[in-house]
Formats: structure tokens, sequence, C-alpha cells
């Protein structure tokens, strides 16, 4: 991303920010602001040494600042790898800056507009990454401790990116090319992207050109909620080069037990997985899945509009209840489940009967039409998120979420 962020820092106007948060355990945090070829360093530090901290205490501010100036047109964040740029867009969206003299309390988001998330790869390792099963921790050379893994945060930066600039791509085989193109044009079907040979040096104007092609529909720093349509920007849905995009959808739910079993079929040659869960014994909860290579989170969406009071479901998304309302079921109301699932190497065939088998079959579907108290008294390996294993920071247990890995 520093190499990106350069690039663009060419133009007139434009201030690159970065943050090194390699010293963020130790409450410290190394910032450089660049602007026409001007640079200055300096060190905050951090009292309780987080990446939220940092974001609250100096980024958000900095960007309020920053806007103010006449002279600054365009500000450019090369983010550190410990920053996820959803967070950093959500951050600038929704939290608070507090304390600037003269400005009225506020989020970022009042004084700058995201018009873009450019994320880079290299080809000779982001598949390997984003199907990895190792933690950050370990592949640091750290006790791997932590729960978050490197194929949460390689997924994750690209499925958010508008654009992207792939390094190195004359350093795989053809086959190997083929494979990540066929996982980009399905994981971010819209985005636009440059591809690098190894020893070219890419230009600030054709980054710049890059920016010009993110179609106007992009999402540009937005995040989607958990009813948004699971599929955008129309993806290739054939199998191509070992890659396929797995739609999973039906009208009656999972049971609980079975598909804590199942969900072993995600965790070996799947890029990533997310969508929407209906549990039978949580009929008013949406169950959120969401999953990158070894490691997946499990969490609470909500609730189903069926289980909504009047008012609360009046007040409900519009778009929601005109696609809950064109296959609303008499007893279950919109209740259903809906995933999606990106392969690269994995079966398709067995990750689908796996799935359905962990589907209520006709005897508990009746079960649960007629005593679902009965129901709601099965075994639930979901039924505490926030319980195994407990959840590792502030925002996951907020959220009600489950982190769980491939055991190795």
């Amino acid at each position: 991303m520093a190499r990106i962020a350069g690039l663009l820092g060419t133009a007139p106007g434009t201030v690159v920010v970065r943050h090194d948060l390699s010293s963020l355990h130790e409450g410290v945090v190394r910032r450089s602001v660049s602007l026409d070829g001007r640079e200055t360093a300096s060190v905050h530090e951090l009292a309780h040494g987080c990446v939220s901290c940092t974001l609250r205490a100096d980024l958000l501010p900095l960007l309020s600042r920053l806007a103010a100036r006449d002279s600054v047109h365009r500000i450019v964040i090369a983010l550190d790898p410990a920053f996820e740029a959803e967070a950093v867009c959500h951050a600038i969206a929704n939290v608070p800056v507090v304390g600037i003299v003269g400005r009225v309390d506020g989020p970022a988001g009042r004084d700058v507009r995201i018009d873009a998330v450019v994320t880079g790869l290299d080809a000779r390792t982001w598949v390997a990454d984003a199907l990895s099963d190792d933690t950050l921790d370990e592949r640091a050379g750290g006790a791997g401790d932590g729960d978050r893994t490197v194929a949460q945060l390689a997924v994750g930066q690209v499925e958010f990116a508008d654009a992207a600039v792939v390094f190195a791509s004359d350093q795989v085989s053809d086959g190997e090319r083929d494979v990540l193109r066929s996982v980009l044009d399905r994981l971010i079907p819209t985005a636009p992207a440059i591809w690098v040979e190894d020893g070219r040096e890419v230009t600030g104007g054709r980054v710049e050109m890059l920016l010009d092609r993110i179609p106007a529909d992009s999402r540009r720093g937005r995040s989607f909620d958990a009813h948004a349509p699971l599929l955008r920007g129309q993806p290739p849905l054939a199998d191509e080069n070992g890659v396929a995009l797995i739609e999973f959808a039906t009208d009656r739910p999972f049971h609980p037990s079975r598909l804590h079993e199942a969900l072993d079929v995600l965790f070996d040659g799947v890029i990533t997985a997310r969508g929407r869960i209906w549990l039978a014994t949580q009929p008013d909860r949406v169950v959120w899945l969401e999953s990158a290579g070894g490691g997946l989170r499990i969490g609470d969406a909500g609730m189903w509009l069926a289980a909504m009071s009047p008012a609360d479901r009046a007040a409900a998304d519009p778009d929601r209840r005109a696609l809950a309302a064109l296959r609303w079921h008499e007893d279950f109301g919109d209740r259903d489940i809906s995933l999606v699932i990106l392969t690269c190497g994995a079966d398709p065939d067995e990750i689908r009967t796996a799935l359905h088998w962990a589907l209520l079959d006709e005897a508990e579907l009746i079960l649960l039409r007629n005593t679902p108290e009965l129901v709601a008294q099965w075994a639930d390996p979901f039924g505490e998120f926030h319980e195994d294993p407990c959840a590792t920071t502030e925002s996951e247990a907020d959220r009600g979420i489950e982190s769980r890995s491939k055991e190795r």
C-alpha cells in the first residue's frame, strides 16, 4: 500500500498519511505526513496501545484538520497492515471527532468523502494466504494466542476494495495467474485491476487511470448490512480454473448440532463464505456466518421481520421488506438461509451435500411447526456466541461473534 500511496501522492495538493503500528504494543505509534514533496514525522503515545485508540486519538482528528486546509485537495491514507479498510471507513463515517477548536463535534465524514479504497496484493502469495489457517500471531513468529487469521485480513482487504493492483504477476505460472484472476473476478467483480510485472515500475498516471475506471456505484467505503444482496456486481457463476461460486438458499432451517459438524467443509479450499442463517433453535434471530480460509465467525444479525412487532417491522428497511414479501411463508415468515461460498480447490458438491445434511428433515420440520418450544430445547453450539471461545476484542464482544478455526 505504501507503494500505491506514494504514486498517488505525486499529484499536487495530495497529502499522504502513513501510520507505523509496529510499536503499538509499547503504546507508541509513528506517523508521517507528506505534502508536495515535504514530509513531517511524529511519534504519539497511546494510553491503551490499540488500533481503535489510534483511530480515535490520531487519524480521525488529523483528517478533519487536513480537510480544513485550502492547500489540501486530496488525502491518501496508506494503511498499516494492522488496519482494516472497512473498520477505518466505518470509523470515518460514524466515530465522533471531539475537541477541535472551531469545529462542531462530529464524525470526520462531515469533512472528507471516501472516493476509493485501493488494495495491493502479491500474485505469488495472496491465494495461499487467503486459504491459510495461520493466525497473524503465528505468522509473525509469536505464540499464536490470538484468533485473527492471515486469511481474514487478506480476503477482507480485497473484498472491500474498489480497485486492485496485483504485483509480481509475471512471477507465477500461467495456471496460478488464471486461478487468481478467477478468484478476483468473483470476489470483486466490478473492481478494475492493474497487473504489474515484477521489476516494472507502475506510474502514478496509470494508478490515476485505474481510479477513473471505478464504477459510479462502487461501494466507496460503504458497509453493507446482513440483509443486503450477497451477490453484488453480477460475478461469473460458472466454475473456472478450479474456482467456483456456490449459492446455497433454502426456506428450511439448520439443525444446530449438525450444522456445527458440517461447517468443517468450509475450512479447506474455500476462500470465503458469508450469509444469513436460520437456526431451528433460534427462531427470532438472524445468524450471520462469515469465513475466510481456515477461520470462521458466527454472530447475531438482528431479528427476522416475522419476529418483530408491527411497529418495528414497519420501520425496517423498505427494500428488505419488499424482498421478504416476495417469499413470505405463512408459518415462518421471512426466515430462510442464504449463503454464498467462493471455493478454490474444494469440491462444490461436497459442500452442498454437507449443508443439505445439516438441514431439518421433514419430521423435524413438522415438530418445529407444531411444537417450537420443544425444538428450542435442542442442544445449540451457537447459543452463546461469546463463550466458545471468548471474543478477543471489544467490537467482537459487542456483536456477539464466535471465532472458530480449523483444528490443526
